[in-house]
Formats: C-alpha cells, sequence, structure tokens
C-alpha cells in the first residue's frame, strides 16, 4: 500500500544577528525544506541572548504562511551539556539543560535532541546511571510539555548513547518517560557499527531492544566513516561510506515517515549545501557535481 505522506524535510539552520528566528525560517523556505534545526544559542558555551530578540511571533507567522508546522521544528541542546559526568560542578549540566527547556517552550517548539553524555572515565553503568539521575532532577524541576529526544551516538571516546542497549537504559529508567524520545543520526549509527545499509534490519533490532514508535526525529548524514570507526565525521547527502541509495531508503523508509528529517551535513568551503540536497532527497536522484555546481553559483 503506497504511504502518500508529505515528506519532513530540513537542514541545521543558524540563528543569529539581527533576524534571529524569522532569518532562520527565511533561510529554510529558500532551501525548498519544511523543517529546520536550531540551537538557541552557541552549542559550545552559556552565552545566550534573551528570548525576547528572537522575533517568535514573526517567525511563527512566516512558518505558518510557508507550510512549515512548529511541531515539527527541532531545536538542539548544546554540546557543552554533559548529563553523564557525576561530577559536573555545582550541578551545572542538570541546571543549564533546564534553562534551555525553558527556552524551547517559550519558543513554541516541542522536540529538544540531547546529546547523552561521556561518562569521562567513570565507566559505562556509573555514566548510564548518572544520566538517569540527572534526567530525574531535570523533570522534577521542569514543567513544560517539551520532549527530550535522546541522541543515538557515534562511540567516540567514552560517549554513551552508542547501542540501542544504553538507549533503552535511560528511557526505562527515567521516571517520566513521557518526556523521552529518540533522535537517530545515520553517520552515528554507521560509525558505531550498524550496517545502515539493511536499514530494515536496524529498525527491527531497535524496534526489538527499545520500540520504533520512540523516534521522534533523525539526522540524515553521511559518513567520511566505515562502519565501526566511532569517529563522529559527517559528510555530504551521497558523498561518504554511506551512499546515496542507501541514505534515501533510510529518509524515505515508511517506518518512520512522521519523524523529520534534519541535514547536519558539512558546508562546502563556507556555502550552506542544503537546497541542492534537498533536490537530489526530492528527485532521489543523486548529483554527483554538487558540489561543484555549489561554488559556481557563488562565482567561486
Amino acid at each position: 500500500m503506497m504511504n502518500n505522506k508529505k515528506l519532513i524535510i530540513g537542514s541545521h539552520v543558524q540563528v543569529s544577528g539581527e533576524g534571529m528566528l524569522v532569518k532562520a525560517v527565511e533561510d529554510t523556505i529558500s532551501y525548498g525544506a519544511n523543517t529546520f534545526m536550531f540551537y538557541t544559542g552557541a552549542p559550545q558555551n552559556s552565552q545566550r541572548k534573551p528570548i525576547s530578540s528572537f522575533r517568535i511571533e514573526e517567525a511563527k507567522k512566516l512558518m505558518k504562511n510557508n507550510g512549515i508546522d512548529i511541531d515539527n521544528v527541532i531545536v538542539h541542546a548544546p554540546y557543552i551539556i554533559n548529563l553523564a559526568n557525576k561530577n559536573s560542578p555545582d550541578n551545572f549540566a542538570s541546571k543549564f539543560l533546564i534553562q534551555e527547556i525553558d527556552r524551547v517552550s517559550k519558543i513554541g517548539c516541542r522536540y529538544l535532541v540531547l546529546h547523552p553524555g561521556s561518562h569521562v572515565g567513570a565507566g559505562v553503568e556509573e555514566g548510564l546511571k548518572t544520566i538517569v539521575k540527572n534526567l530525574n532532577f531535570v523533570f522534577e524541576n521542569d514543567n513544560s510539555n517539551v520532549i527530550i529526544l535522546i541522541e543515538t551516538m557515534a562511540g567516540k571516546g567514552t560517549e554513551l548513547g552508542k547501542n540501542f542497549g544504553e538507549i533503552k537504559y535511560i528511557l526505562d529508567n527515567v521516571e517520566k518517560k513521557d518526556r523521552l524520545g529518540v533522535c537517530i543520526d545515520s553517520c552515528h549509527l554507521n560509525d558505531a557499527g550498524y550496517d545502515v545499509s539493511n536499514f530494515d534490519s536496524v529498525l527491527d533490532e531497535f524496534d526489538k531492544i527499545v520500540g520504533v514508535d520512540k523516534i521522534k526525529a533523525v539526522h540524515i548524514n553521511d559518513s567520511k566513516n566505515v562502519k565501526g570507526a566511532a569517529k563522529d565525521r559527517h559528510e555530504n547527502f551521497g558523498f561518504g561510506e554511506l551512499g546515496f541509495e542507501t541514505l534515501i531508503k533510510i529518509v524515505y523508509n515508511p517506518r518512520l515517515i512522521d519523524a523529520p528529517k534534519i541535514l547536519e551535513t558539512p558546508w562546502v568551503e563556507d556555502l550552506p549545501p542544503y537546497k541542492l540536497e534537498i533536490e537530489m532527497i526530492r528527485n532521489k536522484k543523486f548529483n554527483e557535481n554538487m558540489k561543484k555546481e555549489l561554488l559556481n553559483l557563488q562565482g567561486k
């Protein structure tokens, strides 16, 4: 039976300058996308502009007029939040996450993607327990409806969330289970050792361990690395080890049709590739000259 649901596809966009969220929506529209993902501030530090500067109502109106459902718009938590570190000074990670959730709620989005964290030498079991403890603290001190999506990770260093069993432990042991979901990342799955060329089998395994219904967002990235490299280096759509056909099958998999698909692929020199990548995805046809065409469009 053919599934005629509309593809929900977009990319990471920047929220900055005078345009703020309005500029992010304008960029999304220019890429031919119908969703997007953004950070509420720099992912590497805790400096944040006030939400009042985001031009939220203008952005929402622009979204509505261009077929962008805010329920499909994803926010990404900053990298510096490490809920697995039991030695986080003054519980910084949990307190900062509570602030981020509040910002997401005020903007009106419902999903916040979070890297589960690294145990920094304490061991997998201790790290997972610390994540659960901190998430419980976060949810005890936050009454919003924002859902945290635990991202599947590549397994670099002491990263947790590198396999479905670790994801399951977090979801099973947090008290407010309705506040958690999962964001899968195609590059991370590959780098963690999953054979995404047989993606239905990967989904079968995920469904058996965690449940496919928990997947609320998908990061669509090719990888510069071979399967199991545990390095987490993204490549442009179809230009890496996964390849175009494998990625297209992930994008159009009927079991994930309702999950927003987000590109986090690298810029080509200083140019965002998303318009041309989304064209390839919609046409289901690989453009091997995409990078050259992008540079030519800008006269480079």
